[in-house]
């Protein structure tokens, strides 16, 4: 008989807990982060723990059409939609003996596991309204394609009302766990000097980036990307 889903929800997963570097002289959540990825389950909610254990407050999206999970071949993934609740999912992937032992090694169960940690289920990017959107000043996408398509659809909504600057940033990450762990380390650096350059920020973004960038290359190399919106 197969394990299941732990009807409690089960404990936050823990990381390092993320300590402000000394330049971080205002306190943590001074910025609101969105952090974005395909479905919503690997690298964004990796980040998502990552920055919210660090005290920073975060949101986590996907922006594909469907959550996507890696199946027994390329060709059979096991698909679901979003909104779907991690539980739920878990309990899908889980329904058999077979199925459970198959989606525990290839890491899918402990990735339905996380996320229901966090919250409840996968939220799309292009489904929040426009006045959710523009809280965040600081959007993260783990992957080039993502990062276009927060600016495309960032583009074809209307203007809030307040019509704040967003800062969209792409740290191109290939989508698996390990390299997700690694790069929402990397994403909690990044966002400690964002918060250090309180007010100046939208003065500054650009420039922060490109030295980042510039000082990861040495020894990590990472594919930086900018653009400064307004929602």
């Amino acid at each position: 008989m197969a394990g299941g889903f732990v009807s409690n929800r089960p404990p936050r997963p823990s990381t390092p807990p993320g300590i402000p570097p000394p330049e971080a002289h205002r306190p943590p959540s001074t910025l609101s982060y969105g952090v974005v990825c395909s479905s919503n389950i690997n690298r964004s909610m990796e980040a998502h723990v990552v920055l919210g254990n660090a005290g920073l407050r975060t949101e986590s999206y996907g922006t594909g059409t469907q959550v996507r999970l890696p199946g027994r071949s390329a060709m059979e993934p096991r698909i679901f939609k979003f909104g779907t609740p991690y539980e739920e999912m878990y309990n899908s992937l889980s329904a058999t003996p077979e199925d459970e032992a198959f989606f525990v090694r290839n890491g899918v169960l402990q990735l339905c596991n996380r996320g229901a940690a966090v919250k409840k289920a996968p939220q799309r990017w292009q489904d929040q309204t426009s006045e959710f959107v523009a809280q965040h000043d600081v959007v993260i996408a783990f992957e080039e394609r993502i990062f276009d398509a927060v600016i495309e659809d960032l583009q074809i909504r209307e203007p809030t009302e307040n019509f704040e600057p967003i800062h969209v940033i792409c740290l191109d990450t290939k989508d698996n766990p390990h390299e997700a762990q690694l790069q929402g380390r990397v994403a909690l650096e990044l966002c400690w000097r964002l918060e250090a350059a309180g007010d100046s920020l939208t003065d500054d973004a650009a420039e922060i980036v490109d030295s980042f960038e510039r000082e990861r290359m040495t020894h990590t190399p990472i594919k930086v990307l900018y653009q400064l919106c307004y929602l």
